[in-house]
């Protein structure tokens, strides 16, 4: 059975890209949202496995929306600045880990989402 993610980023076309990547690494995308607050609402209703989520939206912190979701599946946070941009935030949260979105790919995610929590 395949991962079902949330994809959660401000910018339609890098969800679209997101989505793309996913889907062709067998994931399956049941939803996305462009800010903390859909997000939130989406985790809810879509009870995905996993939300690959950007640490900077519009109205919210990514890394604390990270902390809220933790009970209700795995996050993988995602950004265009570097990891050390967030320094010891990333490594303390909640987060299975970290992959600039650059570097976005199926087995990146699947590498994260593996590992021992």
């Amino acid at each position: 059975m395949a991962t079902r993610v949330l994809i959660v980023d401000d910018h339609a076309d890098f969800r679209r890209l997101a989505r793309l990547i996913l889907t062709q690494s067998g994931f399956e995308v049941v939803g996305e949202a462009e800010d903390a607050a859909s997000a939130r609402l989406a985790a809810q209703e879509l009870t995905p496995d996993a939300v690959l989520l950007d640490v900077q939206l519009p109205d919210g912190d990514g890394i604390d929306i990270a902390e809220e979701l933790r009970d209700r599946a795995e996050v993988v946070l995602i950004s265009t600045r570097d990891a050390g941009t967030y320094g010891h935030r990333l490594t303390e949260s909640s987060a299975r880990g970290f992959v600039n979105k650059r570097d976005l790919t199926g087995e990146a995610v699947a590498a994260l989402l593996s590992k021992p929590a």
